[in-house]
């Protein structure tokens, strides 16, 4: 790779969109410079409706370094139990296409710029020096490597990311689904929340002191750096959350000094032992000040993230379930682990109802199913209560460990290890075992 790449970053599709150009922008359908509020619309056709005129496609270049626009009602974490509306404003160039019936709004910069939204976006940009440099390096790594991943159209794993039967359902979510720009500018990818999120002196010197920084495996390639809020206390593996490839600096570990000292977890007895105990971890804190860093506002709306309690009634539990999966199962009698990963999490999860009885996984597909949002985890114990002489139960408690699918990095182990004084590259080889780092540019 030959210098700092640029990205194209998805921000928002609505019919219609509102952008305010606050330095001059140029537009090759129209002559001169632009400045002010621009609003653009999808006609019945699928073309861009603008001052008059319809179009396929528009281009605005910025005129200046410092130019920057703003976007009104850009939706954050989507489908997430944080869901809400930004008015938000960004560097860089715009592209405006039609896709799935409504407009696009794609913004063009350069990657570094980029990262520097995203470690302020991803967490507080007041966090430790050495933490925001190891988040630097993982997220510059893992957006180049999926770049990388388009330019080479890596085809070493063609399984589906959906499998059905007419008794299990198999599915996983990752980022192949965006066609048109490299990578979407919410959860579903990283946050990148453009210039809105307060950067600070701290930030700007992280992602300059790792400029081109990334971590490689044991061949050389760029590592599909991955991270969630909280492991729990052991990492998750690739292949329990995503499709079945596995990666050697992705595998399970304890969140801890002593890194193998933890039980296998995919035994069921096991992994209930460590979900209803609070065993020690990194990322088994209550340190507001710690949390802080890590946590950005909205994200400080959750403070059970190391271990939860979730409860529904018997009617809750099957009206949620036939409306987050479209399946009517009945009334629901139970719901049965069968395979869980390294860090305890449910892979696939039995549900049986007085109508039917399925089996559905991976870990967001059991998370959406059994929440308005998402679980915080599928890494849960299964506890029910029953009315007196009635063997059908009335409550369902589901009582879990950690926050996110737990591959990789661990957001608040990782803050908790630079507090202790752990340097980044110390940080990021616990996580990221048997990685190298490397200078790409």
């Amino acid at each position: 790779m030959q210098g700092e790449p640029t990205i194209k970053v998805g921000i928002l599709n609505a019919p219609q969109i509102q952008i305010s150009l606050m330095q001059p922008y140029c537009c090759a359908e129209v002559p001169g410079t632009l400045t002010g509020t621009q609003t653009f619309a999808v006609t019945r056709n699928g073309k861009i409706e603008w001052q008059g005129r319809n179009y396929t496609r528009l281009d605005f270049s910025a005129a200046g370094d410092d130019a920057t626009f703003e976007v009104s009602d850009v939706i954050i974490g989507v489908n997430f139990h944080w869901e809400r509306r930004e008015t938000q404003q960004f560097c860089g160039n715009i592209s405006l296409i039609v896709e799935n019936g409504a407009i696009t709004l794609i913004n063009i910069l350069p990657v570094e710029s980029y990262l520097t939204s995203v470690i302020s976006s991803e967490m507080s940009a007041t966090a430790n020096l050495e933490f925001l440099k190891a988040h630097a390096v993982i997220s510059r790594s893992w957006i180049l490597a999926q770049i990388e991943r388009r330019w080479h159209k890596d085809e070493t794993c063609n399984c589906k990311s959906c499998t059905r039967t007419d008794n299990e359902i198999v599915r996983w979510y990752d980022r192949d689904d965006h066609v048109n720009f490299d990578v979407c500018a919410d959860d579903h990818c990283q946050r990148y929340q453009g210039i809105t999120r307060q950067s600070t002196p701290t930030v700007r010197q992280a992602i300059e002191a790792t400029r081109g920084l990334v971590l490689t495996d044991n061949c050389g390639k760029l590592c599909d750096a991955r991270f969630s809020k909280c492991c729990g206390g052991v990492f998750e593996e690739f292949d329990n959350c995503w499709e079945p490839r596995h990666h050697h600096y992705l595998v399970a570990r304890r969140d801890s000094d002593t890194t193998t000292d933890f039980p296998d977890l995919r035994v069921e007895e096991n992994a209930k032992k460590w979900i209803l105990g609070t065993p020690d971890a990194f990322c088994n804190t209550s340190d507001a000040r710690i949390l802080g860093q890590v946590l950005n506002n909205y994200d400080q709306e959750t403070s059970d993230f190391y271990r939860w309690t979730v409860e529904y009634t018997q009617d809750e539990l099957s009206a949620l379930i036939r409306e987050r999966s479209g399946i009517d199962f009945g009334q629901i009698i139970s719901l049965e682990p069968l395979e869980r990963g390294t860090s305890g999490r449910i892979v696939r999860l039995k549900i049986a109802g007085t109508k039917r009885t399925m089996t559905i996984g991976k870990e967001l597909e059991i998370r959406r199913t059994l929440s308005s949002s998402h679980l915080y985890s599928s890494a849960f114990v299964v506890e029910t209560e029953t009315f007196e002489d009635d063997a059908v139960p009335c409550k369902f408690t589901l009582r879990g460990a950690g926050w996110g699918h737990g591959v990789g990095l661990c957001q608040i182990g990782a803050a908790v290890m630079s507090a202790r004084g752990y340097s980044f590259d110390k940080i990021l080889f616990h996580y990221f075992p048997g990685a190298s780092l490397s200078n790409l540019y």
